[in-house]
Order: C-alpha cells, then structure tokens, then sequence
C-alpha cells in the first residue's frame, strides 16, 4: 500500500507541475502544442504497451468496433479539454484552471445523479449546493460565469463518465484516443510546416525537445496513476487528487503573481468547504458499510430461523 500511496503521490504531483511545463513553450500557439502533445503521447504508450508485452492483446482489443466507439467521443472531450488547458495556462488563467480541476469530483457526482441514476445522501447534496453557491458568487464577481474552469470540469466529468462504460484498460483507452487523433494531429503540423508558421526545430532547441517530451509528460503520471489505482482504496486517491490542483493554485499565485483577491477567495473556500464535508462523508459511510459487512457475512451462515428479522 506504501507504494500505492507514492505512485499516487508522484502522478498528481507531476499533474500539478505542468503549468510551469507549459509556460517554458508559451510561444507556441496551444493548437500545436496540443498537436504536439497528441502525437508524441501516442508514440510513448504504444511503447509501454509494447515492452509490457501487451501488444497482441492490444491489437485483438481493437478489433471489436463496439469498444472502440466510445473513444471516438472521450478522444474529442480529451483534445478540448487539453486545448483549453493550455490555452489557459500560457494566457494567464492557471488559477481559473485549478478552480475547474477542483470542481470536477462534485461535478462527476452531478453527472451520476442524472447519467446513471445515482442517488445521494443528505450530506452530499449539501456539498453539491455549497459548490454551486461558491461557482455563483465567482460569476457574480467575474460579471460572467468563469467559462475556463466549467469547461475543464464539465468535459473531464463527461470523459469520465464514457470512460466508466468503455471495455478497455486505462493505457489502452488512452492509446485508442491518442491514436485517433494522432492523423488529423499529424496532417495540422505538416500545414504549419509547410506554410512555413510551424515552431519545431524552427525555434530554440529547448522548444523542440519539450515538444517532445510532452508525451512522457503526459503518459508518465498516466501510468502512475494507473499503478496506484490498483494498490490503494479509492477514499485515498479520492484525497490525493486535491494535490494537483492545489499545487496549481500556488503556482498560479506565488510564482507567476496571477491575481487572488479576497472576493476570489470566498468563492474557491466555499468550494473546498464542499469539497472536504464530501471527502469525510465519504469516508465516514465507508467505514460504517466495511463496519456493517462483517456483521453480516457471519448472520449469513446462521440457519435461517436464528437470522434477525428486519
């Protein structure tokens, strides 16, 4: 678990990091570097799936025209959400893009309620209208609703949601998705080549190499969170999330002095007031069902007539 825990740790970790990794290319326009992104990140999955000797099953995987369908759709929320990532970023709007990765967990909760028939406890609803309350003061300070962030939460909840249907593994989506986009990323950058507007190897060669390397930046704390997914409870991945958009919001901040006024303030603590009360929810209902589960294995093995009435 110890493990788990560190793998977790160094996905979000390296997830809150890309601001800075963004910035350090922020000549280039977002629709390359996406491009960019896109196609290296291909390349680097592929090759994991091919030295973990999980080819074949990959190829096999593929073939079936069901499976491979939802990805059509998570492939095109991944490249926008990506697209207003950076765009974001290198415009100075890292702070609104922490907001966005901090609402998502509340969004994916909305999207179950209505997608798959969830149903909540009173003290989730109360944090889903706390987050609510707190995206409605940061509109009414904005004079507009902060698109960046809703856009961010909304499409990564939808890619989400997809994605909990979809047949394959996490590596193997993500390689289906990238790999739908790898031609029509392919064809934009040979556009910019040829019109002569294209940044690799035409800028410094510290922008080409990050351009890159953005898809072990990208694969790299995929395969991380992958790991840890495995090896330790959901309640803690579920904590450990937070990491990356704090550490998002602290860069935003402190390093590139990006505006946080008190009005902003009020509006981001009352999202993590709903935030944390959802997080201890959480944990309290888990801890009563595991509580409530031993009781229950062993009044199963009881002949029936001596079973509790209920």
């Amino acid at each position: 678990m110890k493990n788990g825990v560190l793998f977790g740790i160094g996905a979000y970790f390296l997830w809150g990091l890309l601001p800075i990794y963004w910035k350090f290319i922020h000549n280039v326009p977002a629709l390359e570097i996406i491009s960019h992104r896109m196609i290296w990140s291909f390349i680097f999955v592929v090759g994991v799936i091919a030295f973990s000797g999980g080819w074949a099953e990959f190829r096999v995987s593929l073939r079936g025209k069901k499976d491979i369908l939802p990805f059509l759709f998570t492939s095109l929320l991944l490249t926008g959400n990506w697209l207003i990532y950076v765009w974001a970023v290198n415009a100075g709007f890292i702070v609104e893009t922490s907001l966005g990765y901090f609402i998502n967990p509340l969004v994916n909760v909305l999207l179950g309620v209505l997608f798959l028939r969830e149903k909540l406890r009173p003290w989730q609803w109360v944090s889903v209208g706390l987050a609510f309350l707190g995206v409605a003061y940061l509109s009414w300070q904005y004079g507009s609703l902060p698109w960046i962030a809703l856009s961010l939460a909304f499409s990564f909840a939808f890619y989400g949601l997809i994605k909990k249907k979809a047949a394959l593994s996490s590596t193997q989506g993500f390689a289906t998705e990238t790999g739908i986009m790898f031609f029509p990323a392919l064809a934009y950058l040979l556009f910019l080549e040829f019109t002569g507007k294209g940044a690799f190897g035409h800028q410094s060669l510290r922008v080409t190499a990050l351009l890159i390397l953005a898809g072990v930046a990208t694969g790299l704390p995929l395969l991380l969170f992958g790991k840890a997914a495995r090896m330790i409870p959901l309640s803690m991945m579920g904590f450990l999330q937070y990491l990356a958009p704090t550490m998002q919001l602290f860069i935003g901040v402190f390093l590139y002095h990006e505006p946080f006024p008190l009005d902003r303030l009020i509006g981001f603590g009352l999202i993590w007031i709903a935030l944390l009360i959802y997080s201890l929810e959480g944990i309290v209902s888990h801890q009563k069902a595991r509580s409530a589960t031993p009781e229950m294995n062993r009044e199963m093995h009881l002949p029936g007539w001596l079973r509790v009435k209920k």
